[in-house]
């Protein structure tokens, strides 16, 4: 409390109290304030630090309910992918083999997006949840994407099945019965010319030179090299729907480009030309640009009376070139 100051008046003979400035005594109101607007702050923060709030309960319970939210949409989030996923395996197991067709492979798809899309979320309280949702929403699109894709693909072969499941691979290049020696798997190996570990593109059906080599679908003959390259004298054919197919080693081509060919027609002999170490056929199948492996294409449950009737059925029906 400040002191008070006094004067003596000699009229009255009395010590009279003398009246600060008023600007004096502004500034120690103002410093009255200033102190009390402290001690109530200290007292606050003491109290807040110890012993929650309204305010402080409120936040809380908000923050909680977000969490909650961001936890339900979490498992939204993996409801729907799982159910995604399961479309996924009909599609590779019921609906592409019935067309047999190949999985259908997008580059990227499987490849997560680069932090820095998810920078925004930096910093903030919630980061880790909501980039974790964002992720998974971020992959559950990328899978919708590639089913939609494979959908539209499918819907377009339905659209010519009967064509198709004439034009798709699906005998062997070769009589089975005059196959020797093991078949050269597709693959990694060891190339037994070059010596170095390379992709094998396709398999290797050991056979007598000129033993008939037939198109295992209806096709379009869009290459017949005489040598000149690794395969040696080769043929290619387009079944259509994405599906090529290549024959190599031959040591005859009895057919020429744009010529129409239909399952089991002779389309060459087997031979032994270009990097080859004996009379073999090596045969391709590419799908969407892509070698595959030709096993899968190969009809197990068909007979030696089955494949002669589509050799017979082949050699009944001639197709010119363009």
């Amino acid at each position: 409390m400040a002191k008070k100051e006094y004067k003596f008046n000699p009229q009255t003979l009395t010590y009279e109290v003398i009246a600060a400035p008023f600007q004096v005594r502004f500034y120690r109101l103002l410093r009255k304030i200033l102190i009390g607007f402290i001690l109530v702050s200290i007292v606050n923060f003491v109290f807040s630090y110890f012993f929650y709030t309204p305010k402080m309960y409120k936040i809380n319970r908000d923050n909680s309910e977000l969490i909650l939210k961001y936890d339900l949409l979490q498992d939204k989030i993996n409801a729907a992918s799982q159910k995604i996923k399961e479309i996924k395996q009909r599609d590779i197991q019921v609906y592409r083999p019935l067309f047999a067709a190949d999985t259908l492979q997008l580059s990227g798809i499987y490849t997560e997006y680069p932090n820095k899309k998810y920078a925004a979320f930096a910093g903030d309280h919630f980061e880790p949840v909501m980039q974790a949702a964002w992720k998974d929403l971020d992959a559950m699109t990328r899978l919708i994407y590639l089913e939609s894709r494979s959908m539209d693909e499918l819907q377009l072969l339905s659209q010519d099945k009967e064509k198709m499941a004439l034009s798709v691979p699906a005998i062997w290049p070769i009589d089975k019965r005059k196959l020797r020696g093991s078949i050269g798997a597709f693959g990694g190996r060891n190339h037994p010319i070059l010596g170095r570990y390379i992709a094998h593109k396709g398999i290797d059906l050991g056979a007598a030179t000129g033993t008939p080599v037939y198109a295992t679908g209806n096709a379009t003959v869009i290459v017949d090299k005489n040598g000149g390259s690794g395969y040696g004298k080769q043929i290619l054919l387009d079944h259509g729907f994405g599906y090529v197919t290549r024959y190599a080693h031959l040591s005859k081509v009895l057919v020429v480009p744009g010529q129409q060919v239909k399952r089991g027609k002779v389309i060459g002999e087997v031979g032994s030309t270009g990097r080859s170490t004996g009379p073999h056929l090596h045969y391709e199948v590419m799908y969407m640009g892509n070698n595959v492996d030709p096993i899968n294409y190969f009809r197990r449950d068909m007979d030696e009376q089955e494949f002669e009737r589509i050799i017979a059925s082949a050699k009944e029906t001639t197709y010119e070139a363009d």
